[in-house]
C-alpha cells in the first residue's frame, strides 16, 4: 500500500468537531493559526508526555517528574507540580482538571488537580522490576495504564479515586518479548475496547479491558515500528512513530479491529516524538530528542503540525 509522506510547512485553519468519545487531550477549540508552531520548553525538562485542556498544554518530566503546563496561545509556562524523583510519562486530562499521570520506573501513577498542582490521589501498581509504567487512556467509568515491562495493564476507578488498582493480564495475540512492550494505549471508536500498540512488534492490538485478552488489528502488512504515544479522534488514530519521526493516520472501523493507514506525517522539527494531543486544527508532539544525550543545558520543544486530512 503506498505511503504519501507530507512535509507539513502551512497550518490549516479548519473548525474541528471531536466526538464524545475522544479524551480531554484532544480537546475542541477556535482555529489555532496564530498561535506558535513551535513552544520551548526549559532546558534539561526531557519532556514525554502530553494533554491539552483549555488552551493549556501539561508536560510531565522523565528525569524528575515535574509537570510543566504552557499557554498554548504565548507558548509561556511554568511548573505546576514537582515530581516525586521518577518520570512522568503518559498523561491524559480529564473535564475535572484532574491530570492522571503515569509514572515510569516507579510502577506508580498519580492524579494531580492542574488547577492547583495538589496530588489528589498515587497509586502503587507493582513492586515487582523491571516495570515502566508508560501511558494512560480515560474510559467512561475507568483510567487504564500500560507497563511496557511487564505483560498486564492496571485499571483505577475514575469515580472512587483512591479505591485499589486493579491488575489484568494480557492474553491472546499478545507475547510479551524483549524490550518495551505494551506502550500508547487508546479507547476502540465504539469505545467497547482499548488500542494497544507494541513497541517490540510494531503490533497494534484491541484488547478487551475486562479480561485482558488482546486481538491484533488488521492493518495489512504495515508495521507500527517504534510506535508510541496514540490519540483517536472519531475513528481516525494517530500513531506517533518515536525514533522514526513520524505519525501514521489509521481509519479504523466502529470495533477497533480493521483499520486502513491512509497517511503518514512528519515535519523537520521532529526530534523523536513520543506523544501527541489535539487541540483545535492542530497536533501537538512534545520532543524527547531520545538521540541526543541529556545535559541540563539541553533545549526541548514542543511541535505543532496540521492534523491529516483523511481521504
Amino acid at each position: 500500500m503506498p505511503h504519501l509522506v507530507r512535509r507539513l510547512t502551512t497550518l490549516l485553519a479548519v473548525p474541528v468537531v471531536l466526538l464524545g468519545l475522544v479524551s480531554t487531550s484532544a480537546a475542541t477549540a477556535a482555529p489555532t493559526t496564530s498561535f506558535p508552531t513551535r513552544i520551548e520548553l526549559p532546558d534539561g525538562f526531557q519532556p514525554e508526555g502530553i494533554a491539552i485542556a483549555r488552551g493549556t498544554a501539561y508536560f510531565g518530566s522523565r528525569a524528575d517528574g515535574d509537570i510543566y503546563a504552557a499557554d498554548l496561545r504565548t507558548g509561556r509556562g511554568k511548573v505546576i507540580s514537582q515530581g516525586p524523583g521518577t518520570g512522568s510519562l503518559g498523561m491524559k486530562v480529564d473535564r475535572f482538571g484532574r491530570l492522571f499521570v503515569a509514572g515510569a520506573a516507579g510502577g506508580n501513577g498519580r492524579v494531580i488537580d492542574t488547577r492547583t498542582g495538589k496530588v489528589l490521589a498515587s497509586y502503587t501498581f507493582t513492586t515487582t522490576t523491571p516495570t515502566f509504567i508508560n501511558d494512560v487512556i480515560l474510559g467512561k467509568d475507568a483510567a487504564y495504564f500500560t507497563d511496557s515491562q511487564q505483560p498486564v495493564f492496571y485499571k483505577v476507578s475514575l469515580h472512587r479515586l483512591n479505591a485499589k488498582p486493579q491488575t489484568i493480564p494480557l492474553s491472546g495475540d499478545y507475547q510479551h518479548l524483549p524490550g518495551n512492550n505494551a506502550n500508547g494505549i487508546s479507547l476502540t471508536p465504539d469505545g467497547r475496547g482499548l488500542i494497544i500498540v507494541q513497541s517490540s512488534t510494531g503490533f497494534l492490538l484491541r484488547v478487551d479491558p475486562r479480561t485482558g485478552v488482546a486481538r491484533r488489528i488488521d492493518i495489512g502488512d504495515a508495521l507500527m515500528t517504534n510506535g508510541d504515544g496514540l490519540l483517536l479522534i472519531g475513528r481516525t488514530l494517530y500513531v506517533v512513530q518515536n525514533r522514526s519521526n513520524q505519525i501514521s493516520v489509521i481509519t479504523l472501523n466502529k470495533s477497533g479491529t480493521k483499520g486502513t493507514v491512509v497517511d503518514q506525517l512528519t515535519s523537520p522539527d521532529f526530534d523523536v516524538p513520543t506523544t501527541v494531543a489535539a487541540f483545535g486544527n492542530r497536533l501537538y508532539l512534545p520532543n524527547a530528542r531520545f538521540s541526543t544525550p541529556p545535559t541540563p543545558t539541553t533545549p526541548y520543544w514542543v511541535t505543532a503540525v496540521s492534523r491529516s486530512r483523511v481521504r
